[in-house]
């Protein structure tokens, strides 16, 4: 098959013919119709992240595609499924704590890179091999809108959050770095979840507004000034009540008071979960009061993607028109000009944007 193959660090990506993989028990083959390039990833294949995954390798975590063969202990799936290709691959043999590698991007210790060096390949090909109970039917589509339904995986990020904060409908939610790629998508799945009310604080007034003019008044925008204490009145101010539960989701560059001033609006008895990157890259810690976190009964929850069944509830999400994935902006790319790609998502990074890989195309 033909794939994509990053061979070293810092080297541009090999379009080449490469073995097709081997299925075994508990393995699907999937075609892989449309696959996401993250905007970050010439960060990844740059060796800039620091990302533990083991070269030569076939890159790109998860995919749209279409069963093309099933091991005999797959009694639901047949070939020509329409199937999301869920990247979180988690051990079998330990349940109560799984180790966890990304496909085709990282690992998590040594127990991610025995899992990595198995399903060595990701989606950056014509084909990928997949645990089976990483196959989520998705339903029957138009061949056409295949690049459109790569948005799960964007999706699916925040929505595993919000699961982890018991997001119930009519609750006010603020999402912390709403004016990113994986925020402005929260900001979309807590709306579809039922949320009465979205707080959205942000130093982008482009973004902000846009993020009005798609959703309405549900959104509550907030303009950051750097000042955590100004700040965290100003999100209190936005929002017509108390903040039930805070979802942040903000990238290694930003500073922990920024961080901080969103976490502490939460309401005595709230729910925080934090998924971004903070102290990623060094320096402070988020050094919250254990005062505040005691005596206002604050649950803190850390989340790392989403549970395995999470795509079935997004699915369903988007099956009943409360989550519109047609409202991503897409940009298509043949496998052989995979490159480009990379550069092209390194570019257009924003909200409600994407580039997408047709490996079969």
């Amino acid at each position: 098959m033909k794939a994509a193959v990053l061979k070293s660090f810092g080297s541009p990506l090999a379009i080449e013919e490469v073995p097709a993989p081997k299925m075994g028990t508990g393995e699907v083959l999937v075609d892989v119709i449309a696959t996401r390039v993250l905007s970050y990833a010439n960060e990844v294949f740059s060796g800039e992240r620091s990302y533990l995954l083991e070269l030569p390798a076939v890159p790109g975590p998860g995919a749209i595609g279409r069963v093309r063969a099933v091991g005999p202990d797959a009694t639901h799936l047949a070939a020509g499924d329409w199937v999301y290709c869920d990247p979180t691959f988690r051990s079998r043999d330990d349940s109560i704590s799984p180790d966890i590698t990304l496909q085709g991007w990282s690992a998590r210790g040594e127990g991610g890179l025995r899992l990595q060096r198995h399903f060595r390949h990701g989606s950056f090909a014509e084909q990928t091999l997949v645990p089976t109970e990483n196959v989520k039917r998705i339903g029957s589509i138009d061949p056409a809108d295949a690049p459109s339904w790569c948005a799960l995986g964007t999706c699916l990020v925040p929505y595993g959050g919000l699961l982890a904060a018991r997001l119930q409908p009519g609750e006010t939610v603020l999402v912390s770095g709403a004016t990113g790629n994986f925020g402005s998508a929260g900001v979309a799945v807590a709306l579809a979840m039922g949320a009465a009310c979205v707080i959205a604080p942000g130093r982008n007034e482009k973004v902000l507004s846009d993020l009005v003019r798609r959703f309405g008044p549900r959104v509550r925008p907030v303009g950051l000034s750097g000042n955590e204490d100004d700040d965290r009145q100003r999100m209190w101010q936005a929002a017509p009540g108390p903040i039930d539960c805070v979802l942040d989701l903000m990238p290694p560059s930003v500073t922990t008071p920024t961080v901080r001033a969103a976490i502490m609006t939460v309401r005595p008895y709230g729910r925080v979960v934090l998924m971004g990157g903070v102290g990623m890259q060094g320096g402070p810690g988020l050094d919250l009061p254990y005062p505040w976190i005691m005596r206002e009964c604050i649950s803190i929850h850390g989340a790392w993607m989403y549970p395995p069944e999470a795509t079935f509830g997004l699915v369903n999400l988007a099956r009943a028109g409360l989550l519109r994935l047609d409202q991503f902006e897409v940009t298509t790319f043949d496998l052989d000009h995979a490159n480009d790609a990379v550069t092209h998502a390194a570019a257009n990074g924003g909200p409600f944007k994407m580039t997408v890989l047709e490996p079969n195309r």
